[in-house]
């Protein structure tokens, strides 16, 4: 650890370059501007030195896998096997969608990440009339357990890690895929994956939501609950900041608001009875990645140290497994361009590796088509295998967390933890993540921040190349997209019809029914809505069956 006067002293030779050499030089060469800030706006230093980071190793960074897991949640990381590579799809129909997952699979995937349609994100079954025109787009549709059936046909379920991206309805896609664990006689022992399940963060950036926020915790509560109890190795809630960022949030506020609204569902499940150690091992998170390389790293190492002493010294977790922060990490979809979508390789790939030297369980690589349309099998082939040479070729998995002791990353690691836990001072301040989600305290520093990004871009301090900078007006090179089979819709309407045609609609009634009476007590939702979904009634059926008895939500808007 350095010492007070080596610091000083350091800081004195810092002065006499800075007088000696830099400013005579600068007089020839001026720098490009006065100030350079990172992607999520910190000032960057000229130069870092030890007197940017005073660190006490010990109590700072430690060792892989031991608190406060700064330098990664175990101690062997990459050596012992690489991260999961989770290629994310979803188009069309179940049986669409399973095609691709069986093609990824037999390039060397190792998870399954599965995207829904709009209609099913927010509980619209396919032949509602709102569902029109959007019934398997944007990714896959579901409406009831036999779709979830063919969706995972063929795949062992007890041998893959199969990862859910919908929230508003999410209890009951995790009951469809239970139910169909159950029917093919799998072991829930063996389960592995995660349901996202973040309501909080669709209030705060996504803005999908069907029910207000308290009964929409409530639900979240009841899911991880569960979970805790059924599944030992299944995450039931998956904290997701990549949204927020997406939206234009700093790095300390992707960071900051993801881990204040895991403290919420902690604090949820607390006071359900359950002991913080029961289930905070089952939690795990979802950052992006975004291009700004070192504030990414930092970013993701920060994370960890944060949410080791929150769950430590907050909620008195006892367990190494409660303090551990575990994330997904996909690569930024708000960096890939429209122009030049080849470029996007490039940055793909040096978001993937941030990610990788940041500690990742899990990544997602996005297609170089991501700006144009759903990516094509060409452009997922591709992505996969960024994350492969990442793993195979360039020897970062043999030594773990290999940016520790930069001065640069450890002083941005250092500046990240810090606005966190000054941001919890406020939510606790303002009442908690709930109030301020009522009172619009996260969406107007979301606003804020997404303001001040696209200010310094329009500035010219932040360039996209072969957009604002080194544009090429040509026409951009043929690149071949996926296409939206105009006919998934109907085949999707036709399952839905014979799904309806064949159950026994006097036992859905009595399902619905019971989903109703346990909504009004304080008893868990999850088992009846397994009866619900094993008797095949659908998800819009559900969430229609509920809104009378939880409400409906409406934002204030923010300007």
């Amino acid at each position: 650890m350095q010492t007070p006067e080596k610091i000083r002293s350091v800081a004195g030779d810092r002065e006499q370059w800075e007088q000696l050499t830099l400013l005579s030089f600068m007089e020839r060469r001026p720098e490009a501007r006065p100030v350079f800030r990172t992607l999520g706006g910190l000032p960057h230093e000229r130069v870092y030195t030890p007197e940017h980071i005073a660190l006490d190793y010990g109590r700072d960074l430690g060792f892989p896998g031991a608190f406060p897991y700064t330098r990664g949640p175990y101690p062997t990381m990459y050596r012992a096997q690489p991260w999961t590579m989770r290629q994310i799809a979803g188009f069309g129909t179940a049986d669409d969608t399973n095609a691709r997952f069986r093609y990824l699979i037999a390039q060397g995937q190792t998870g399954i990440s599965t995207d829904f349609d709009m209609p099913t994100l927010m509980g619209y079954d396919s032949d509602d009339v709102r569902s029109e025109g959007e019934v398997g787009r944007e990714g896959v549709a579901i409406d009831s357990v036999d779709d979830m059936h063919d969706l995972y046909a063929d795949i062992d379920l007890e041998k893959i890690s199969v990862s859910m991206t919908i929230n508003p309805s999410a209890w009951i896609l995790f009951a469809m895929y239970l139910t169909v664990a159950d029917e093919r006689g799998f072991d829930r022992n063996k389960l592995s994956g995660t349901i996202q399940n973040d309501i909080i963060k669709e209030y705060v950036s996504q803005k999908e939501w069907v029910y207000p926020p308290r009964p929409a915790m409530r639900i979240v509560r009841d899911s991880i609950v569960y979970s805790t109890q059924n599944l030992p190795r299944y995450n039931p809630v998956n904290v997701s900041g990549y949204h927020t960022r997406e939206a234009g949030s700093t790095a300390i506020q992707e960071v900051a608001f993801t881990l204040a609204a895991g403290m919420a569902y902690v604090e949820d499940v607390v006071r359900a009875g359950v002991d913080v150690d029961d289930f905070a091992p089952r939690l795990s998170f979802f950052f992006v990645s975004q291009i700004d390389f070192l504030e990414e790293v930092a970013k993701f190492r920060a994370a960890r140290r944060v949410w080791a002493r929150l769950m430590k010294e907050r909620f008195g977790a006892k367990k190494a497994e409660s303090m551990r922060l575990r994330f997904h990490c996909q690569t930024a979809g708000v960096s890939c361009t429209a122009r030049e979508p080849l470029n996007n390789i490039a940055r793909t790939a040096i978001e993937g590796l941030a990610a990788v030297l940041g500690g990742a369980q899990s990544l997602h690589t996005n297609g170089y088509d991501e700006a144009l349309s759903i990516p094509s099998e060409a452009a997922m082939k591709i992505a996969l295998r960024t994350q492969q040479i990442i793993a195979e070729e360039t020897g970062v998995v043999g030594t773990i967390d290999p940016l520790a002791g930069s001065y640069a990353v450890e002083s941005l690691t250092n500046r990240i933890e810090q606005g966190c836990f000054d941001y919890f001072a406020e939510i606790d301040k303002r009442g908690g993540v709930v109030k301020c989600i009522e009172d619009n305290f996260f969406q107007i520093e979301l606003a804020d921040a997404a303001y001040d990004l696209h200010r310094r871009k329009d500035a010219g301090e932040r360039h996209v190349v072969g957009v604002t900078k080194y544009r090429d007006d040509s026409a951009n090179p043929h690149v071949e997209l996926h296409h939206v089979d105009e006919g998934a819709a109907n085949r999707q309407l036709a399952r839905l019809a014979k799904t309806r045609a064949k159950r026994d609609g006097a036992a859905v009634q009595r399902a619905l029914d019971e989903i109703v009476r346990v909504a009004q007590t304080d008893e868990n939702i999850m088992p009846s809505t397994l009866a619900a979904v094993k008797a095949r009634a659908t998800g819009g059926e559900i969430i229609n069956a509920l809104r009378p008895v939880f409400g409906t939500y409406v934002e204030t808007p923010v300007f």
